[in-house]
C-alpha cells in the first residue's frame, strides 16, 4: 500500500510543524486566560501528554511493527469491534482535518485576504495537499524537511528584533496564585500534544525504527520549548493584555520597528502559519487517506485521496458554520476529544494487547 520509507528524523520534522502550526497563534491567549503571567509553565505541563502519547504509540508499534492502529485494533479487540473502533478513528481524523483547514482559512481571510472567498483559500490548500499526499510518505517527509528552516527562522528573527521591547518583569510573580492556574491553562495545549499519536501511522515506514521513540520524544521537547519561548515573548511584550488578543503573536510582530524602515513583519508570521498549516493538513490528510484504505482493505490508498479531500472541504463547512464555532471547538471540545481518541483509547489498547500477550506466553509455557 505504501512502499516509501523515511528516516525517524524526517518523522520528527513532520510532527514539529504539525503540532506547532495550530498552537503558535492561539496558545498564548488561551493559556493567559487561565494562567495569567504563568502562561509559560502551561506548555511544560501539557507536554507530559505528548511524552505519554509517543511512549504509548511506540509500544503499540513494537507489538505490531508493520501495522497501524486501524489494522492492529482488529487483532487486539476482535474483528467487528476493531472495525468499529477504526471507523471512530477515521470519523475523528477526517472532520479534524476539516477543522484545521477551516482555521487556516479563517486566519488568512481575517488577517490578509479579506475580500477573497474562503472557499477559494481552503480549496487551493486542499488541492496542493492532495498532490503531496498522492506522492506518498517520502515526498511528505522531504517537504517537511525542506520547509523546516522556513518555519523556524522567522520565529528566531522575531526574538532578535523584539529585544528592546521586552519587559522581563512581566513574568513576576512566578506561581503567585499557585500551580492550579497553569494546570488549567495546560488543558487546551494538551489536546494538541495528543496529536503525536499520528506517529503510529508513520512508524511502520521508518528506515531506522529503533530511533523512532528517541526522535519522537525530541520532537515533543522541541514543540514544548517553542511554545514556552513564544509564550514568554508574548508575555514580555504584551503583559496582562495577552489574553485579550485573538492572535497575540501577530500583535507582537507589529511592535518591530528599526529605523522606521524594518517594520510590519506580519507577513513573516503569515509565512510561518501557511508553511506549518500546509505540513499539518498534509499529515492529517495522509493519515485519513491511508487509514481509510486500510479500513476498506484496499491495496492502495491513492484512489481515495480525492474523495477524502472533498470530504475534508465539506466537513470544514458542515461542522463549523462560523469562526466562533471553530474557536469554541478548539477551546472547549477538542482538548477532551483529542486526548480521549489519541491517548486514552490507545492506552487501553496497549493494556489489552499486553495482557493478551502475557496470557499467550503463560499458555505456551504450560503446554
Amino acid at each position: 500500500m505504501e512502499k516509501g520509507k523515511i528516516s525517524s528524523l524526517q518523522m520528527a520534522f513532520m510532527m514539529y510543524p504539525t503540532i506547532v502550526a495550530t498552537a503558535i497563534l492561539g496558545v498564548p491567549s488561551i493559556t493567559a486566560k487561565y494562567a495569567k503571567n504563568d502562561l509559560w509553565i502551561s506548555p511544560i505541563l501539557a507536554s507530559l501528554i505528548g511524552y505519554a502519547t509517543v511512549y504509548i504509540a511506540y509500544k503499540l508499534h513494537q507489538l505490531y511493527p508493520k501495522q497501524t492502529v486501524i489494522q492492529f485494533s482488529e487483532q487486539i479487540i476482535g474483528r467487528i469491534p476493531g472495525k468499529i473502533l477504526g471507523f471512530f478513528f477515521l470519523f475523528f481524523y477526517i472532520p479534524i482535518t476539516g477543522q484545521i483547514l477551516r482555521s487556516y482559512g479563517e486566519f488568512i481571510i481575517d488577517s490578509f485576504l479579506v475580500k477573497t472567498p474562503i472557499s477559494v483559500v481552503m480549496g487551493s490548500m486542499v488541492l496542493l495537499c492532495a498532490f503531496i499526499v498522492r506522492g506518498g510518505i517520502e515526498v511528505l517527509g522531504r517537504a517537511a524537511q525542506l520547509f523546516f528552516p522556513i518555519f523556524i527562522l522567522p520565529i528566531l528573527l522575531l526574538i532578535i528584533l523584539l529585544g528592546s521591547d521586552l519587559e522581563f518583569k512581566n513574568i513576576l510573580p512566578v506561581l503567585g496564585n499557585g500551580i492550579m492556574p497553569p494546570i488549567k491553562g495546560s488543558i487546551v495545549p494538551g489536546g494538541w500534544f495528543s496529536e503525536f499519536f499520528l506517529i503510529i501511522f508513520i512508524l511502520p515506514f521508518l528506515t531506522d525504527m529503533k530511533k523512532g521513540m528517541k526522535n519522537g520524544i525530541m520532537s515533543v521537547f522541541a514543540v514544548m520549548m517553542t511554545l514556552v519561548v513564544v509564550n514568554l515573548l508574548v508575555l514580555f511584550v504584551l503583559g496582562s493584555t495577552t489574553s485579550t488578543k485573538n492572535y497575540p503573536l501577530m500583535s507582537v510582530s507589529r511592535y518591530i520597528s528599526l529605523a522606521d524602515f524594518f517594520e510590519h513583519l506580519e507577513s513573516g508570521i503569515m509565512a510561518v502559519w501557511i508553511v506549518g498549516a500546509f505540513v499539518k493538513i498534509s499529515v492529517f490528510y495522509y493519515v485519513a487517506a491511508l487509514g481509510t484504505a486500510q479500513w476498506l482493505n484496499l491495496s492502495d490508498y491513492r484512489p481515495v485521496v480525492w474523495p477524502i479531500g472533498i470530504l475534508i472541504v465539506e466537513f470544514s463547512f458542515w461542522s463549523y458554520p462560523s469562526s466562533m464555532d471553530v474557536s469554541r471547538y478548539d477551546i472547549v471540545a477538542f482538548p477532551f476529544h483529542g486526548i480521549l481518541m489519541q491517548t486514552i483509547i490507545p492506552l487501553l489498547l496497549l493494556v489489552i494487547a499486553v495482557i493478551k500477550r502475557n496470557r499467550k506466553r503463560k499458555g505456551n509455557k504450560s503446554s
